[in-house]
């Protein structure tokens, strides 16, 4: 199967990226193609090809809770989205974390896409174990 995981960082902050990286790796285990989209750089990005798609954002914000709005532009112009099977990941925070995991579902649910699971993701190691066990079809 082929699938994407997208990750926009709020900040100049990589936790994200790091986040984003170790969970494809996880999910090329499982014997999946996995590209790795910067949603922030490659806003030209298309996803009409993959069948899986795994979103993740840093929260922004004084205290969190909220996530980039260019995770929703970059959702819109990314092609036929609709209907594709996806999972929704935030980093760890001290405040607002499950708030912005719920705006980034929202946001995503918006465009028509299914989402099946969602995590707060504590580090890179849990985020790989997590893409092992993945269910994406």
């Amino acid at each position: 199967m082929r699938a994407a995981v997208i990750f926009f960082s709020g900040s100049s902050n990589n936790r994200i990226g790091d986040l984003a990286r170790a969970l494809a790796k996880g999910m090329e285990r499982q014997g999946h193609t996995v590209d790795v989209i910067d949603g922030t750089k490659d806003s030209g990005s298309r996803l009409t090809i993959h069948q899986y798609i795994a979103v993740g954002s840093a929260s922004t914000g004084s205290f969190g809770g909220k996530v980039p709005e260019a995770v929703k532009t970059f959702l819109a112009a990314a092609g036929a989205v609709a209907g594709k099977k996806c999972y929704a990941f935030i980093p760890k925070a001290t405040f607002g974390a499950a708030k912005a995991l719920a705006a980034l579902m929202k946001y995503m649910e918006g465009e028509g896409m299914f989402l099946k699971n969602s995590d707060i993701l504590r580090s890179p190691a849990e985020a790989e174990e997590i893409g092992k066990r993945l269910r994406m079809g």
